[in-house]
């Protein structure tokens, strides 16, 4: 006896190596397997990404699901449904047939149910005498039984990578408001740096971020974004140990920078035999005190703009590219290569690359570079010794050029020019060497 027949428009069909696995699948699962449908088809829907399923293809799963009488599907019953299309139509929202067709393929390619055809190409259960199922041709939902556990695993991994994604937006949008405040107090504040430079920086990272963007995209721009963060905090960080120098354990120690652009200050630039074979225990503290962050390369660069000349292509772009400029400074200077093994040795590779940079920045100041460079190593040595009130110094002296030449040109200054080298009357006070 055969029940509910119904005629399907589906020809003669070639099978996909898909389908053959899916039909391995169904034949390997154990006979006592058992799940809830409703539960498996949830995360189904959560993965379907990653099955390579539509929501269409789903909602007419669904469909089929319905038409299993059974909450519980178990590899002992019978797991195929005949449907006609006009039922399965209804229960999707009225899909047309061309739909409807086209997503049960899209079902069967993923896995997730099989074709029973009869002989004839058409879906009907085939019922004994005592009304027990003995044949059906239809679809067959034992895959849903057999690959529950990877669905559920597919949709713990995609609840994960959500949580992670989160996690990842609310770091970028903390990273950017941090970074902006940042970025206008340094300018508000007229502390020393490149502050267009910085910005445009900001905005570079910024423009490579789409409207929906990827975890491991949302990650790397995080990234980059920590390290500008980290690049202007340093700065502003440096300016408030500046202005107060008096602030450290010792209360006599000499400050760190000089307003003076005429003369260097001794314990940086000057070559002065007796000053540097020594430093006081004030100088000592406040080398301390500096930050211990290594200097970000664009204040390096900002600071020491002389050392493009020197690069390959005239461009630095990464600390490999400076430490590469700085060897081929080294010969240039006049300084020995025993004298750069132990500044190196002393300071580190970058810090010393840092020196001698500054050193070319201020070349005439200098008379004998390599006794000034062996001079520097010694205070390495006895931790007397930072790049960074050197630095910082040649951020100062491009301040009070940039001021004496706003002052003396009749050549109106925009104001990005105006607020990125402003210096508040505090500053300059407080980067004043005092009188012996």
């Amino acid at each position: 006896m055969q029940t509910h027949m119904t005629t399907t428009p589906f020809g003669r069909r070639p099978m996909s190596l898909g389908q053959i696995a899916s039909q391995m699948t169904a034949k390997a699962m154990p006979e006592t397997a058992v799940v809830n449908k409703w539960e498996t088809f949830k995360n189904i829907r959560e993965a379907r990404d990653q099955l390579g399923a539509t929501d269409r293809s789903l909602a007419i799963l669904n469909a089929l699901l319905s038409f299993h009488r059974e909450t519980q599907l178990s590899a002992e019953g019978s797991l195929v449904v005949w449907p006609s299309n006009e039922q399965l139509s209804a229960r999707a929202n009225g899909m047309p047939a061309t739909t409807l067709r086209r997503h049960l393929a899209v079902l069967v390619e993923c896995g997730l149910i099989i074709r029973r055809d009869s002989p004839n190409g058409k879906r009907y259960a085939r019922k004994g005498r005592g009304g027990h199922i003995e044949q059906a041709y239809g679809f067959d939902l034992a895959p849903i039984v057999a690959r529950a556990e990877e669905f559920e695993y597919l949709a713990e991994a995609v609840q994960a990578e959500k949580r992670a994604l989160k996690v990842a937006k609310e770091r970028l949008t903390l990273l950017r408001r941090d970074t902006l405040k940042m970025i206008d107090t340094g300018i508000d504040e007229s502390v020393p740096g490149n502050w267009g430079r910085v910005q445009q920086h900001y905005q570079d990272i910024i423009a490579r971020l789409p409207r929906t963007a990827p975890r491991m995209l949302v990650e790397e721009i995080c990234d980059e974004l920590q390290d500008l963060h980290d690049e202007v905090r340093d700065i502003l960080e440096s300016f408030i140990k500046t202005q107060n120098p008096d602030g450290n354990e010792s209360h006599s120690g000499r400050h760190i920078q000089n307003s003076n652009t005429e003369s260097l200050p001794e314990s940086e630039y000057g070559y002065r035999e007796k000053d540097e074979a020594s430093g006081t225990a004030g100088e000592n503290d406040n080398v301390k005190s500096l930050p211990k962050r290594d200097l970000p390369l664009g204040i390096v660069l900002d600071a020491c703009p002389n050392l493009q000349e020197w690069a390959a292509g005239g461009e630095i772009r990464h600390w490999r590219d400076f430490l590469a400029t700085a060897e081929v400074l080294r010969p240039m200077l006049g300084i020995s290569p025993s004298a750069w093994l132990e500044a190196k040795q002393a300071m580190g590779e970058r810090h010393a690359a840092i020196t001698l940079a500054a050193m070319n920045q201020r070349s005439e100041k200098i008379n004998n570079a390599g006794g000034y460079l062996r001079s520097l190593t010694e205070k390495a040595q006895a931790g007397k010794f930072s790049t960074w009130p050197m630095i910082m110094a040649l951020l100062n002296a491009e301040l009070n050029a940039s001021k004496i030449a706003n002052t003396t040109s009749a050549k109106p200054r925009s104001e990005d020019q105006s607020r990125q080298y402003a210096v508040s009357d505090a500053l300059l006070k407080s980067l004043e060497r005092p009188k012996r």
